[in-house]
């Protein structure tokens, strides 16, 4: 089940423990319908033709019945920018690091453009969480 943004609000003031969301900082403008939208950490540009590494702003802590799937925004689609990468493990915690091709005309990313859609989704009984080598990931991480 995808979660509403009246979900995700609850979530998110949830006491701390099982279940509670962390989005730091949230910001109502980036709550759509049925995602969150997160926005770049800073100025950057895209190449025509080049993979390129951007932070989000937003720390994002899942909890362990909760798993999240990242779309690119259509605005930037519709330019030619594709993002891999795009799944969120139960139990991570951390920004997240974009992987952005674009295969239109160089372009600009300016810090705090939302250019991702964080979709989340319930993970049905939901165990041990992410512990892997990107947990509390703060900036843009190259592969490990």
């Amino acid at each position: 089940m995808i979660l509403s943004a009246s979900e995700i609000v609850h979530r998110l003031e949830r006491e701390p423990g099982k279940g509670k969301l962390v989005i730091t900082p949230y910001t109502r403008e980036c709550q759509q319908p049925a995602s969150y939208d997160l926005r770049a950490a800073a100025d950057t540009t895209l190449l025509h033709g080049q993979c390129t590494l951007l932070p989000t702003v937003e720390w994002v802590e899942l909890p362990t019945d909760l798993a999240g799937t990242l779309r690119c925004r259509s605005s930037f689609g519709r330019q030619g920018i594709l993002l891999g990468a795009g799944f969120v493990d139960p139990g991570f915690r951390g920004q997240l690091t974009l992987c952005l091709s674009n295969m239109g005309n160089d372009l600009i990313v300016h810090k705090n453009d939302r250019i991702v859609q964080m979709i989340l989704h319930e993970v049905l009984s939901g165990g041990d969480g992410y512990s892997g080598r990107y947990q509390d990931s703060i900036g843009a991480v190259e592969a490990k």
